[in-house]
């Protein structure tokens, strides 16, 4: 018989295709979580600080955007780095990405449970945290999946609060002070209170609001014209969802300004809600949190089992304990409640603002790996257009530059934690390829 001919994918996505995946991966509600911890850290330029982070991540996103045109493919960083550079190095990148899909569960655990203790308070925290981990993982052993229908209702309906939100917050302002009340630079820099040092950490945590952007980058094998359209696409969802992020930062910062009076920084956008829209909109913002957290632990969740999985069958774990597939569901069913127990011991024994600052750690990680990898790339291959090679190179350095700020800026617990599971990561891979003599063996980011 005639060898099967291998599988090719249809160029049909556009840039509008690629810019509304994007939004959609990243969600208009992004900031919200760390809308009040930003403010307490930043002394009040939250606004700022996602600004600043948007400059970092539009930089870093063209050499996203370039290399998926080399490279399309689901492992991302993790294939960028290996291929490009060094393969033991692109290993230590998909080991701090690896992290990343271990905290993201938590992270969603977490604030789910923040959530739902601000609807019903007389419930303890352990309580609702169990809950959370409880259910998220019982619907994965199920292999529940949302569709992509309803992450386009879930979509939809996020836009018409947050619209609703904004609508409220700028009649409430213009009502009480007019335009000037509207429009100031207070939230962006006030020199009372504004501090270098203060902002950059800030902005680490702010930098949260543009996780999921690389995702765009997977698509690149069904886009017309990849090498132009998909840095584009990577670029525009930055700048979109900053500008969208800011203008929500902005208004909650105006109509409550003094951030000390927030009674939980976790959730304060709910209390900002409540002060714009009454207890409709402050219920309507919790209800949208939580489906919306539910929905990305239950993914993160499933994609970090997988990835476990996929990682015991290539034999870069070990295979009796992570290579299982339960005979009856089909699902890597002891990762999943592994996961989940994990889950529920992290949530338990960190804040939102710990988890998210250790995601970020492995994030911007792989972020300066790719910034390198693409100067590298541009320099040993360059472009048919000169200026368009010099420009990149300089686009990646800059990118590299402030994702490095960025990272330096996080606070020394999240750099012990996540040097330490980097070191581990280092250790292991020095056993598996005997002193680093071997290659290493591939992880197939594919599986999450």
């Amino acid at each position: 018989m005639p060898a099967e001919p291998q599988r090719r994918f249809d160029r049909v996505l556009t840039l509008k295709d690629l810019v509304f995946y994007g939004i959609v991966l990243i969600q208009p509600i992004a900031p919200v979580g760390i809308f009040g911890i930003a403010s307490e850290i930043s002394h009040g330029h939250a606004a700022a600080t996602i600004v600043i982070a948007m400059i970092a991540m539009m930089l870093t996103a063209f050499s996203y955007g370039h290399m998926a045109g080399i490279y399309p493919s689901a492992g991302s960083a993790y294939t960028y780095v290996g291929r490009g550079l060094n393969a033991h190095v692109g290993f230590l990148v998909g080991w701090a990405m690896f992290l990343d899909y271990l905290i993201i569960p938590v992270i969603n655990i977490i604030y789910v449970a923040l959530t739902l203790q601000r609807v019903a308070p007389e419930i303890p925290y352990f309580v609702w945290v169990a809950a959370a981990a409880a259910a998220i993982t019982l619907m994965n052993l199920r292999s529940v999946r949302f569709t992509a229908r309803a992450n386009e209702l879930m979509l939809a309906v996020m836009s018409l609060v947050i619209l609703a939100f904004v609508v409220l917050a700028v009649r409430l302002l213009f009502g009480r002070s007019g335009w000037s009340g509207v429009f100031a630079v207070a939230p962006f820099y006030d020199p009372r209170t504004f501090h270098v040092g203060a902002v950059a950490t800030a902005t680490s945590l702010a930098a949260l609001t543009y996780i999921g952007f690389d995702g765009v980058t997977t698509l690149a094998e069904e886009v017309r014209d990849p090498k132009r359209t998909v840095p584009l696409a990577t670029v525009l969802v930055c700048f979109v969802t900053g500008v969208l992020s800011a203008i929500e930062v902005y208004l909650a910062q105006r109509v409550w300004p003094d951030y000390r009076t927030f009674g939980n920084f976790e959730t304060a956008f709910l209390d900002v809600t409540g002060r714009v829209g009454g207890n409709v909109l402050f219920q309507a913002m919790a209800i949208i949190l939580i489906v919306a957290c539910f929905g990305s632990g239950l993914a993160g969740q499933a994609g970090a089992a997988r990835l476990l999985f996929g990682m015991g069958r290539d034999g870069v774990l070990p295979r009796r304990v992570f290579g299982y597939v339960n005979p009856l569901s089909g699902n890597p069913s002891r990762n999943i409640i592994l996961i989940g127990l994990v889950s529920i011991i992290a949530a338990l024994l960190i804040s939102y603002e710990n988890a998210a600052e250790l995601l970020n750690f492995g994030a911007f990680l792989a972020f300066m790996g790719v910034n390198v990898v693409t100067m590298r790339t541009l320099v040993l291959h360059p472009l048919r257009s000169r200026w368009r090679s010099w420009s990149g190179i300089v686009t990646s350095a800059l990118g590299f530059l402030f994702c490095l700020a960025i990272w330096l800026s996080l606070p020394l617990p999240a750099k012990i934690a996540g040097g330490a599971w980097l070191l581990a990561g280092a250790v292991y891979a020095a056993m598996r390829t005997r002193g680093f003599r071997a290659q290493p063996a591939p992880v197939d980011f594919s599986e999450a």
